[in-house]
């Protein structure tokens, strides 16, 4: 029934059923019922059959989740369950690397102190590890199944919302109340690591859940051509009416002056004396025989060409991922039209755009740069697969995945150079990474961050590799030989700070502070004596950041034991103040974090995925605006952007919106847009034009296009306060003339609103594209929703429209398979209703003839089959196959993307070009027939002008008319389409020989009046003549038309098919992209970490 009613929502649908209950109706039936209730049956069927088909995969997706496991304990004892099947107040054990699957309240875990590690990539994007905290009563509890069975406090919180970073609630437990706060608590989505069990207490499961109140709910998703359709179908209804009303009119006059005399002839059951009842009734009779303007066959045609294009993306060998066995899959086949006219794309960041995999790639070391690859003539040479990497076999412990070029660092560090040493001893002692070693020699790092990984890994294949700690010793084997530092402090990292230091005493008694940080902050802090190295430096670092890479400055200073004395007492002091801690403790930081000695610098890759960058400059040259929605903070989101070119310093601005008050807000995006219309005030007006205009703009903005780059930056907190009422309007006409917009620190439901912001005021197609669970309210909102099947789970999959395994597929998903769709789809029904109007007007023309009598042209089967049996085929194959560039040359003219966007090649401009097409074929296919025949005798000296003659003659022209002009239309020829079109042509011919044969009228007699008619007709030269002379007089317009406007006015598209066939023997060219590099923006290597560190935590031993 839902089904039903979803396809009755079509306009068409309830039209047709309309058109059957009419033709029920004796009096004023012209054609049989079953020439609409078996095409009507066909449609729903076909449609219900494809609908199921898309929700029995969604559903089977679904099943996978609701069905995984998990141990609860139930009983006294734990029991696989599952996950559809867990309750509030259930006790859940969870293992390491498992999935948390519903919110729990965290009971006790493996780790010292309640502890346990959690990934929340599924929720915010972020990928650093998380610290949750049992509480110290019932952290006692540990692994004691009996004692947890036991458990029965009660808790107390907020109702289910969809705020992540925040939970309040109270636990009643033995007659006490303990506060509960986000870190007590593990949200469904979050994977457990580097902890090896914990349990925890259900609060929310399934719908209530945190990640699924961020969900959204699912849309019926419709493209822009349906809505369209629904609004031509009510036109072509509204056209029908006026045709069947000027029929009737004509119907009442004519009976009234000549039909009268004739009544007492007709086999009428009764006589029907009123002229103006005749009228009535004709008009009925009317409406069902020129109905075909719309056939049904229309609707089962776009079902089956949807259906075709979703098998040739899921069949595309292009967008297969070998690595992950992933090819591309389309989960809702009936969007892919809309896939060739996206103007927004949104996209996640973390596991989307980026691999989130840190790489060691350059550093800077006294001056001089390593990394870097040069041959014998000392020309750097770029890096491939046939370049040598270094040999870290003299280290057993060295990680194997690690790979650098550079031979002569591992050179420097053989000869013994002490600042090379000095270099990779910081890495190996500054940060907050966990090592745990598994068997003999084989080392894991749990690290906070990638970015710490990636440094500590470097220093490990370089011969510093750091052992083990505890909260007062740091064990580390320098060369082969084991030394153990005293960790005498650290200086963690935070937000304001951005950098890190730990101060240690080497063996023979030395007191050294490391400090890594950004080089901003760090050079600020730098003794004097170390100007001509900082420059030489700074000019290193500039290099890096060209090269997209994310860059730390090192430095270190000598400590004297009296110094160091004095300054821990005022360490000590502020910990234990009890006002203004922080700042007591920032303000020590910086006493002794001054005069240091530079070392050097690192660059380290945030490896992108494969082929973004060209991607997003292709999307961006096919006038597609990509916007970056993350849970990531403000660096790293820039930094990303900076590496994948979508942030560039020859940029004119970059708008940074980061306010606390809507006020702020307000002003910082008044100011952005002063700018961006005061920029363009000062140029020539030629430079500002309204880039789209749309009917009803009342609610949108008007959208112009500035000249010269802009992008916005803007974070969680302002983004709330700029989607509220008043202020949305000023932040989408800011953000809409931005080139790139990125929004930071937003929760999975902003990702959604910001989605709907759009579609709302800009009227724009959307594509949203995630990998995780925090993107599934995104993919649900937009018109298009893309899951890439990646690290983060199958959540976002199972919620898309379209799946596969890299970003870079995105770039052939909209070029060639969406450019295509939406081509052949226009296409298609530009044709469709060309050769519907051209077919059905016959009869308004022979009505004037024929005393408005609703007597049909043609034989009642050639109007049966006409849609089904002689037109259906060739249009489809042009619906399935054509092409009018190939996919080459698609994705090399990005431009050709443009007309979708625009909603060029079928609109209702095109609608009524067709109708008028449509209205002169007819008029050609009635008038030359009935001139030609008018006072005519045959060969034979015998009359021809009997009605059946006409009827064979004209139906026998619109065969040859709507075949030639097919075969005009096609651009792209294949065997199906030759066999098609031909075929079509021999089949009606077969069939009407056979039709009018003698033997069947013997056995049909009361079906089958036109006995012997084609042989007869067809037989004589004069009535070959006329269909020569019809089609010729039909299809020369189009001809002259269409040569003219290739000749005179070209479009882009005219212009790349004539260099594809002058190129066609040679091979394409490739489109080779300039590889950009960009100066300036340098990059904290810290952008990962979004909280302070693990120091605090490592010092007080609580995790040892």
């Amino acid at each position: 029934p839902v089904n039903l009613f979803e396809q009755f929502q079509r306009v068409a649908n309830a039209y047709f059923l309309f058109l059957l209950i009419l033709q029920l109706i004796p009096e004023i039936s012209s054609l049989s019922w079953f020439t609409t209730i078996v095409p009507l049956m066909v449609v729903f069927t076909i449609t219900a059959v494809k609908d199921a088909t898309d929700d029995c995969f969604r559903h089977k997706s679904d099943n996978q989740v609701n069905n995984r496991q998990a141990e609860v304990l139930i009983d006294g004892r734990l029991q696989n369950e599952k996950w559809m099947n867990v309750k509030p107040g259930d006790v859940i054990k969870l293992e390491n690397n498992t999935f948390v699957a519903a919110d729990l309240l965290l009971l006790s875990s493996s780790e010292p102190h309640g502890l346990c590690y959690i990934e929340t990539a599924e929720l915010d994007g972020e990928t650093n590890l998380k610290v949750r905290q049992a509480l110290p009563v019932t952290s006692e509890l540990g692994p004691d199944i009996r004692r947890l069975a036991e458990f029965d406090g009660v808790v107390v919180c907020e109702p289910p919302n969809n705020k992540l970073d925040k939970f309040t609630g109270v636990l009643f437990w033995k007659d006490n109340r303990y506060s509960l706060n986000n870190e007590k608590v593990l949200l469904r989505g979050c994977v457990l690591r580097n902890t090896d069990w914990c349990f925890g207490m259900v609060i929310f499961a399934g719908p209530d859940t945190k990640l699924m109140q961020n969900s959204g709910r699912t849309k019926f998703k419709r493209t822009s051509i349906d809505r369209l359709m629904n609004t031509l179908a009510l036109w072509i209804f509204g056209f029908l009416v006026c045709m069947g009303i000027i029929l009737a009119i004509g119907n009442s006059i004519w009976e009234h002056q000549v039909g009268a005399h004739f009544r007492i002839y007709l086999f009428w059951n009764e006589v029907v004396n009123s002229s103006v009842f005749s009228g009535f009734l004709t008009f009925w009779s009317y409406i069902i025989i020129l109905n075909s303007v719309v056939p049904i066959s229309l609707y089962v045609s776009v079902e089956v060409i949807r259906l075709g294009h979703s098998y040739f993306i899921n069949w595309d060998r292009k967008m297969y991922c070998p690595q992950k066995d992933t090819p591309a899959e389309v989960r809702t086949t009936t969007l892919n039209e809309e896939l060739g006219q996206i103007e927004y794309i949104f996209s996640d960041k973390t596991g989307t755009i980026t691999q989130n995999i840190m790489t060691f790639n350059k550093c800077s070391i006294n001056g001089k740069t390593y990394g870097d690859v040069y041959d014998d003539l000392g020309r750097k040479t770029e890096i491939n697969e046939k370049t040598v990497p270094v040999d870290f076999s003299f280290n057993p412990l060295a990680d194997r995945k690690f790979q650098f070029y550079d031979h002569s660092l591992i050179e420097s560090i053989k000869l013994g150079d002490a600042m090379v040493h000095e270099f990779f001893r910081l890495l190996s002692l500054c940060h907050t990474v966990m090592s745990e070693e598994k068997n003999a020699g084989e080392l894991i790092y749990q690290v906070q961050s990638p970015d710490e990984g990636a440094l500590v890994t470097a220093a490990r294949n370089f011969g510093f590799i750091f052992k083990s700690r505890t909260p007062e010793t740091i064990t580390v084997e320098e060369m082969g030989k084991l030394v153990t530092y005293q960790l005498l402090a650290i200086l963690d990292f935070n937000n304001i700070r951005k950098r890190m230091s730990v101060i240690v005493q080497t063996p023979d008694g030395q007191i050294k502070l490391y400090c890594k940080g950004a080089d901003t902050i760090l050079f600020e802090r730098l003794h004097p004596s170390n100007e001509e190295l900082m420059s030489l430096t700074s000019d290193h670092l500039e290099e890096f950041a060209g090269e997209g890479l994310r860059t730390l400055a090192l430095a270190y200073k000598n400590l004297t034991e009296e110094h160091f004395k004095e300054w821990f007492k005022i360490l000590q002091e502020a910990n234990t103040s009890v006002d203004s801690r922080n700042d007591y403790l920032a303000a020590a930081y910086e006493e002794i974090e001054k005069d240091m000695m530079l070392l050097g610098a690192t660059a380290i890759e945030d490896k992108l995925q494969e082929g973004v960058t060209e991607t997003i400059a292709s999307l961006s040259l096919a006038n597609i605006k990509i916007w970056v929605l993350t849970g990531d903070k403000q660096e790293t989101a820039m930094n990303i952007g900076y590496s994948c070119h979508m942030l560039t310093d020859t940029m004119n601005e970059i708008f940074i919106v980061a306010s606390h008050t809507g006020m702020e807000v307000r002003e910082e995006l008044r100011k952005a847009k002063e700018h961006l219309f005061g920029q363009s005030k000062d140029l020539s007006n030629s430079h500002v034009f309204c880039e789209k205009m749309q009917e009803s703009k009342q609610d949108s903005v008007l959208e112009e296009t500035v000249t010269g780059d802009y992008a916005l930056v803007i974070n969680g907190h302002s983004l709330a306060l700029a989607l509220e009422g008043d202020l949305e309007n000023e932040f989408v006409e800011v953000a809409c003339m931005c080139k790139t917009v990125i929004c930071c620190r937003v929760t999975p439901l902003q990702k959604a609103q910001v989605v709907e912001l759009v579609k709302k005021h800009r009227k724009a197609v959307t594509l949203a594209i995630g990998d995780g669970a925090n993107d599934i309210s995104m993919i649900k909102s937009a018109h298009i929703g893309i899951g890439i099947s990646g690290e983060e789970g199958m959540q976002a999959v199972l919620a898309s429209d379209y799946s596969f395994a890299q970003f870079r597929y995105l770039k052939r998903l909209l070029l060639v398979h969406g450019r295509w769709s939406y081509f052949r789809m226009c296409k298609f029904l530009c044709y469709f209703f060309y050769k519907n109007f051209a077919f059905t007007l016959v009869h308004f023309w022979f009505g004037f003839f024929c005393g408005f009598s609703a007597q049909t042209v043609y034989d009642q089967w050639f109007i049966t089959l006409f849609n089904i049996v002689y037109a259906s085929l060739p249009v489809l194959a042009m619906g399935l196959f054509d092409q009018d560039v190939n996919e080459q040359n698609s994705m090399d003219y990005a431009k050709l993307y443009e007309p979708g966007q625009l909603n060029l090649l079928f609109n209702k401009r095109k609608f009524f070009i067709c109708i008028a097409h449509g209205l002169y074929t007819s008029f050609a296919l009635f008038f030359i027939p009935y001139g030609a025949f008018y006072n005519t005798a045959g060969e034979d000296g015998k009359h021809i002008a009997d009605y059946q003659s006409f009827a064979v003659t004209v139906a026998t022209s619109l065969v040859i008319v709507v075949s030639v002009q097919i075969a005009l239309d096609t651009s792209y020829w294949t065997a199906i389409n030759r066999f098609f079109i031909l075929g079509s042509i021999a089949v009606y011919f077969a069939i009407l020989f056979t039709m009018h044969s003698d033997g069947i009228f013997v056995i049909f007699p009361n079906h089958f009046p036109f006995v012997g008619n084609a042989r007869n007709s067809l037989s004589q030269i004069s009535v070959w003549l006329v269909i020569l002379l019809t089609t010729v007089v039909s299809v020369m317009p189009v001809i002259t038309f269409q040569f003219l406007k290739e000749d005179l006015n070209p479009t882009l598209t005219d212009q790349v098919r004539k260099l594809q066939k002058a190129r066609r023997k040679q091979k394409p060219l490739q489109n080779y992209m300039r590889r950009v590099y960009r100066t300036n923006s340098r990059r904290s290597a810290y952008a990962f970490s979004h909280q302070e560190g693990f120091g605090e935590l490592i010092t007080s031993g609580k995790n040892m």
